[in-house]
């Protein structure tokens, strides 16, 4: 018997959990002071009332016999895939229900697609990157090419027409950054795929943030539905981080050496999955009636409000930063020259603000770090307080 030998290539330790430990140090050391937890990307507003009432119903439906269910359909029952589908057509892209897969959410989804991919193809990854891709790919032995994510590109690398690669993962907003391609970029990266043959992975979990005329969808894009699985998730647009459910979207059109990535995927989730449960896709499906998407609306307002406040006080300090305004996440600049497990150590020993060392997301995130707009609102105000003080008597305002 052998172990698989990749995860000796793996971080003994993953980065939330570093977090989460050295937040938990902190307060074991200092019980009386309050820590404002504006690190790792949960929610903390409740599930909203629509959501609420429908998998009260549905739970209702599970005690008699006559509506009980049992074994769902793997890929989701039709009354959700028809409002993801509908989704989508709100911002003009037109899909098939059979494209369309329901999940327990994105970070299963996000690993469980390479099982489509043979372990000799290329991965081509952003850094800074969120850990599950990189991480995904270290334990099936795939070869990886990293993508420079950095301040003079705005951390929203482009394609360049030397590049090689067979997958290409690309998030919007961002995840550490929060940064957001326009069309015209990512029309680029479809072009450069379907010019290479290579495959998109398109992580949308954060596209109801978006505001204004920027994209939620990669097949917002022409040709993209041939060369682009997309990805998504409920956690973030409806606060299902505790509940489990996302999707992924494979269209008919996508296929590689004779087979159809559709028909591989849906082969695979009728093999190694059971679906999500009846009652939790009732939950998702009420997101997309009109009460569901005023509530969940109000619900990503607040969030973006949050980073909006944030983001107000960095302007105000003179530090450099993307994101906080089509995304819950700031991605701001260290000051002082500082690393970012330096600053990370500081600021919470200092200020009592918890947030996320960008050197855990990959090494141009070095000097840089992570805020979410997460929290409650009077935490939040409490952070931003505390960072502008920190700044102030530090002599940083204006510095960085």
């Amino acid at each position: 018997m052998k172990c698989n030998e990749n995860y000796r290539k793996l971080q003994p330790n993953y980065l939330f959990s570093t977090v989460a430990k050295k937040v938990a140090e902190e307060r074991q050391r200092h019980p009386n002071r309050p820590i404002y937890r504006l690190g790792v990307g949960d929610v903390t507003l409740p599930l909203c009332p629509a959501v609420i009432g429908a998998l009260g119903r549905a739970v209702e439906e599970m005690a008699a016999a006559e509506t009980f269910r049992g074994y769902g359909p793997e890929q989701g029952y039709d009354f959700l895939r028809e409002g993801i589908r509908g989704h989508y057509a709100e911002f003009g892209v037109d899909l098939d229900r059979e494209e369309i897969f329901v999940s327990d959410g994105a970070n299963s989804d996000l690993g469980n697609i390479l099982d489509l991919f043979s372990r000799e193809n290329t991965a081509l990854i952003p850094d800074p990157v969120y850990p599950v891709y990189l991480d995904t790919n270290i334990m099936d032995g795939r070869k990886i090419l990293l993508l420079d994510g950095r301040e003079e590109n705005a951390f929203l690398p482009l394609p360049d027409p030397s590049l090689r690669a067979d997958l290409v993962y690309l998030c919007s907003p961002g995840n550490p950054t929060g940064a957001v391609y326009t069309r015209p970029m990512l029309q680029e990266w479809v072009n450069w795929a379907r010019a290479q043959g290579a495959v998109l992975l398109f992580d949308a979990a954060y596209e109801s943030f978006v505001v204004g005329e920027l994209p939620h969808s990669i097949y917002e894009v022409e040709g993209a539905k041939e060369c682009a699985i997309e990805i998504s998730s409920f956690s973030k647009t409806a606060g299902f981080t505790g509940m489990r459910c996302g999707y992924t979207v494979v269209p008919r059109a996508l296929e590689r050496e004779g087979m159809s990535l559709n028909r591989m995927w849906l082969r695979r989730q009728t093999t190694k999955f059971n679906g999500v449960s009846y009652v939790v896709q009732r939950g998702a499906a009420a997101v997309f009636t009109p009460e569901g998407r005023r509530q969940t609306g109000e619900a990503t307002a607040f969030y973006r409000e949050n980073a909006a406040l944030i983001a107000a006080a960095l302007r105000e300090l003179g530090v450099w930063f993307t994101g906080g305004i089509c995304s819950p996440y700031i991605w701001m600049a260290c000051p002082a020259g500082m690393g970012s497990w330096e600053f990370f150590d500081l600021l919470l020993r200092e200020a009592g603000v918890a947030g996320v060392p960008g050197a855990g997301f990959g090494k141009n995130g070095e000097g840089f770090f992570r805020l979410t707009g997460f929290g409650g609102r009077e935490e939040t105000l409490q952070a931003v307080g505390a960072l502008r003080a920190l700044y102030r008597a530090r002599g940083w305002a204006g510095q960085t």
